[in-house]
C-alpha cells in the first residue's frame, strides 16, 4: 500500500452534491440563528396567546355567578358567551393584513393595551349590555394578538428548524391556556366575584407592553398600499355570517335562519374575492392559495381541527351523560389529551428536522386515524378507558399536523405577507372547530334520533318520548321523572344510542384522516424543512 494513501476499502466514496443540494446548503448557511433575545421574545409572545385561549374557556364557570348578578335574558347570555369567539374569527383576516401595513409589533402592543382595557371593562360591568360590549371589544383585540404573534415568529426565527420549534411552543401556549383557564377561574370564583376572571388579563398585558418594545422586532411591508376598509368590512361580515350559521346548526339543527346566514356569508366571500382581484393593493393576495404547500397545509390544518374538536365535543357529553361523571371529573379526564397534544407538539419539530414535513404530517394523521379507530370500540358501560385512550392517541397525532401546517403556511408566504398568512391559518382553525362541532354533532344527533325512534320503551308519554329522542340530555332529564324501572330502561336505551352515534362519527373521522393523510403525503412530498445549521 502506498504510504499516505488510505485503503479504498476503508473509505466510502461519496457522490458529488447536485446543484440543488449545493443551493439548499448555501441557503441554510446564510440563515441567521436566533439567540437569547429571540427566545425571550418568544416567551413574551406566548403570554397573550395563553391569555386569549384562557378567555375562551374561563367564562363558562362564571356564567351562574354573573347571571345571578346581572340577570341577562336568554339571548343576552348567549351573546355574552359567544360574541368573543365570533369577533375573533371575523376580525382575523383584517387584523392580520393590517399588521403587515402598520407594523406587527405596533399592532400587537395596541391590541394588548386594548385587551387589558376591555378586560377591566368586562370585570366591572354593571349590566348585560355593558358586558356584551366588553366581550366584543375583547374579541376584536384578541384578533390583533393572534396573527401578530405568529407573523413576528416568522420575523424573529429565520432558521427553519428553530422556527418550527418556536411555532410548536407558540401552539403549546394555547393548549396550556385551555387547561389553565378553568382551574384559574375556579380558584378565583371560590374567593372573589365573577368579574375577577377577567382581571387575569391585565397584568399579562402590562408585562407585554413593558417587555415587548425591548425584545420584539418591528416589521411592516415597505411596499404595502392603502388599507381597504370596504374589503376589511366584507371579510368580517363573510366570516361572521358563516360561523354564526354553522354554530346555529350545531346548537339547534338545520333552520332557515342558519342556512340564510351561511349563504349570505358565502355570497359576501365571493364578492370579497372578486374585489381583491380588481384592487391594485388588495387586502388579501389570493395568489397565496396558488401555492400547493400553502393550500394543502391549510386543508390539513382545517381538517385536523374539524375531527379533533368535533370528537372532543362528543366525548365530553359521553363522559358526563353516559359514564355519569360530574363536570369537574369529566374536565379532569380531558387533561390527558392535552398532555398528549403537548407531547405531539414537541415531537413534531424534532421529526421535521429529519423527515420531510409531508411525511411527518402523514404519519400524524395515520396516528390520529388509529385513535379514532380505538374510539369505535366505545360502549355505554365501558367507562372512561376507551374515550380517554382514543383522545390521547389522536391528539398526539394531530398536534404535529397543526404545527407543521402552520409553519408551512407562514414560511412559504412572502415575508411581507406573513401577517395575512398567519391570519388565514388562524381562520382555518376557527372554521375547522366550528365545522367539526356542526358536522359531527349533526351526524351524531341524526344517528341518535334514528336509533331512539325504534328503541324508546313503550309506556313513555309522547311529549316525554319526543324530548328523549331529541338529545341525550333530554333523555336523562325525562328518565329522572319516570318510575324507576321505566326510567332505567329509557336511560339505558338513550346511552346505548349515543354510544352507537359516537361510533359512527369515529368511523367518519377515520375515513377523513386517512384521506387527508394521502393528500398531505402526495401534495407535500417535495417540500422540505431544512435542518438546523450546526455551529
Amino acid at each position: 500500500m502506498r504510504e499516505g494513501r488510505p485503503s479504498c476499502s476503508l473509505v466510502r466514496r461519496r457522490r458529488p452534491p447536485t446543484p440543488r443540494e449545493i443551493r439548499a446548503d448555501d441557503h441554510r448557511s446564510r440563515q441567521p440563528r436566533a439567540g437569547h433575545r429571540e427566545w425571550l421574545g418568544l416567551a413574551v409572545l406566548a403570554l397573550p396567546c395563553l391569555l386569549v385561549s384562557m378567555d375562551l374557556t374561563v367564562l363558562n364557570l362564571a356564567v351562574p355567578h354573573l347571571s345571578a348578578d346581572l340577570r341577562p335574558s336568554g339571548s343576552q347570555l348567549l351573546w355574552i358567551v359567544d360574541i368573543y369567539g365570533f369577533l375573533i374569527a371575523g376580525s382575523l383576516i383584517a387584523m392580520g393584513t393590517l399588521g403587515d401595513r402598520v407594523g406587527r409589533r405596533r399592532l400587537l402592543l395596541i391590541g394588548g393595551a386594548a385587551f387589558g382595557a376591555a378586560s377591566l371593562l368586562a370585570a366591572f360591568s354593571t349590566s348585560a349590555e355593558m358586558l356584551i360590549l366588553a366581550r366584543a371589544l375583547l374579541g376584536v383585540a384578541g384578533a390583533t394578538l393572534m396573527p401578530s404573534t405568529l407573523s413576528l415568529i416568522r420575523t424573529m426565527f429565520h432558521d427553519p428548524a428553530q422556527r418550527t420549534l418556536a411555532i410548536g411552543i407558540w401552539t403549546i401556549s394555547f393548549s396550556l391556556g385551555a387547561v389553565i383557564g378553568p382551574l384559574v377561574g375556579g380558584v378565583l370564583l371560590e374567593r372573589f366575584w365573577w368579574g375577577s376572571v377577567f382581571l387575569v388579563g391585565v397584568p399579562v398585558m402590562v408585562l407585554l407592553l413593558a417587555l415587548g418594545p425591548a425584545l420584539l422586532p418591528e416589521y411592516r411591508n415597505p411596499a404595502a398600499g392603502r388599507f381597504d376598509l370596504l374589503s376589511a368590512a366584507m371579510s368580517v361580515v363573510a366570516v361572521l355570517a358563516v360561523i354564526y350559521g354553522i354554530k346555529q346548526i350545531a346548537e339547534g339543527g338545520p333552520a332557515w335562519t342558519a342556512v340564510v346566514s351561511i349563504v349570505a356569508g358565502a355570497v359576501v366571500a365571493v364578492l370579497f374575492g372578486v374585489r381583491q382581484r380588481r384592487l391594485a393593493d388588495p387586502l388579501l393576495d389570493l395568489r397565496l392559495f396558488h401555492r400547493v404547500a400553502f393550500s394543502a397545509s391549510l386543508a390539513a390544518q382545517t381538517l385536523a381541527f374539524l375531527v379533533a374538536f368535533g370528537t372532543l365535543f362528543l366525548i365530553a357529553q359521553y363522559l358526563q351523560l353516559v359514564v355519569g361523571l360530574s363536570p369537574l371529573a369529566a374536565g379532569l379526564w380531558t387533561v390527558p389529551s392535552s398532555i398528549g397534544f403537548i407531547a405531539g407538539a414537541m415531537a413534531g419539530p424534532a421529526l421535521a428536522t429529519r423527515l420531510r414535513p409531508g411525511y411527518v404530517m402523514g404519519a400524524g394523521l395515520a396516528c390520529a386515524a388509529i385513535g379514532f379507530a380505538v374510539l369505535t370500540q366505545v360502549e355505554p358501560g365501558g367507562g372512561v378507558f376507551v374515550p380517554v385512550v382514543a383522545s390521547v392517541v389522536f391528539c398526539v397525532g394531530l398536534a404535529p399536523v397543526y404545527i407543521l401546517a402552520t409553519d408551512l403556511m407562514v414560511s412559504t408566504a412572502p415575508e411581507e405577507e406573513a401577517g395575512a398568512a398567519s391570519a388565514i391559518s388562524e381562520a382555518g382553525s376557527e372554521f375547522g372547530t366550528a365545522l367539526g362541532i356542526a358536522i359531527l354533532g349533526s351526524v351524531s344527533t341524526a344517528v341518535y334520533r334514528g336509533i331512539m325512534a325504534d328503541t324508546t320503551p313503550v309506556g313513555v308519554g309522547s311529549d316525554a318520548a319526543g324530548s328523549a329522542r331529541d338529545t341525550l340530555g333530554g333523555a336523562v332529564a325525562v328518565a329522572e321523572e319516570l318510575p324507576g324501572p321505566l326510567g332505567a330502561e329509557l336511560l339505558d336505551a338513550a346511552r346505548d344510542a349515543f354510544a352507537r352515534a359516537l361510533e359512527v362519527t369515529a368511523v367518519i373521522s377515520v375515513v377523513l384522516t386517512v384521506a387527508m393523510c394521502a393528500v398531505a403525503v402526495v401534495a407535500l412530498r417535495t417540500v422540505r424543512t431544512a435542518p438546523a445549521k450546526t455551529d
